[in-house]
């Protein structure tokens, strides 16, 4: 892949799962959106969704959505999608800002915020951010557990939380993130039609050959149910890419998973 070109499909990639900022547990290359860009250019990739990667880990991750704001004006390429905590008293004057700033989505992590995926509060933010418009974006877990630091004891998002969350409210979307075959496999068999195609799941976290588990999925519950996300800088933008240059994709599946999907969950 040269700098700036396209994929195989002819379109442009965007990409829902990148990050500014550090990371508490190990020291990461890059973190800058100067770094974002040249990855981008160097990925054929058009446009990426900025979440604030150190804000997720303090008592008021919000407080890293100004931050986010001030990159997405001063980088095109780049669209803050800012965190809102359910548990502070001011998450719907967040969720409105974030309205009114014109975001692709907004985050909500919740067991890294300390909280129940289910709380009512969890429930209210969706539903209400559902009633906006806004898109809402949650990590099932940000590394693998067998490379977790000691003093990360923070839990995986589950098949039943996501089940859950769908079905609290019809106008909740949700864009998942960080996620294994088996926990899609899970959430989107235990889902009515309607509920599964309220979930896009980013290829950050699917294996590729040689087990083949976006191959299987893709042809199990089709090219319509995911998203294109690096994970970038916690992870390679390659892998991302490669994973679909080795999948047999039509071209319109194709754009789906680059752009198309995540286009239709837009606000």
């Amino acid at each position: 892949m040269t700098p700036g070109s396209t994929s195989r499909s002819g379109a442009r990639r965007i990409d829902v799962n990148a990050w500014i900022g550090s990371y508490p547990y190990r020291r990461i290359a890059g973190g800058s959106a100067e770094f974002l860009e040249v990855e981008m250019r160097r990925n054929g990739i058009e446009r990426a969704w900025v979440s604030n990667l150190a804000a997720v880990f303090w008592r008021n991750p919000t407080e890293g959505n100004a931050e986010l704001y001030r990159i997405a004006e001063q980088h095109e390429p780049l669209e803050a999608v800012p965190a809102v905590h359910p548990g502070l008293a001011d998450w719907e004057t967040v969720l409105i800002e974030a309205k009114a700033r014109a975001v692709p989505a907004i985050r909500v992590d919740p067991l890294f915020y300390g909280i129940s995926p289910t709380d009512p509060a969890v429930v209210a933010v969706l539903r209400r951010a559902g009633q906006l418009g806004l898109p809402v974006m949650m990590a099932v877990k940000l590394e693998d557990g067998r490379q977790r630091h000691p003093h990360d004891g923070s839990s995986e998002l589950s098949p039943a939380h996501l089940r859950a969350l769908i079905r609290s409210d019809p106008t909740v979307r949700l864009v998942i993130t960080h996620a294994d075959r088996d926990c899609i496999e899970q959430v989107v068999f235990g889902a009515t039609p309607e509920e599964a195609d309220r979930i896009l799941w980013d290829v950050s976290c699917v294996w590729g050959p040689p087990i083949d588990d976006l191959a299987h999925l893709v042809a199990a519950i089709g090219a319509r149910r995911f998203c294109f996300g690096t994970g970038l800088p916690l992870r390679i933008a390659e892998s991302a890419v490669a994973r679909l240059d080795l999948l047999e994709l039509t071209p319109e599946e194709r754009i789906f998973i680059e752009r198309g999907n995540i286009e239709r969950f837009q606000p």
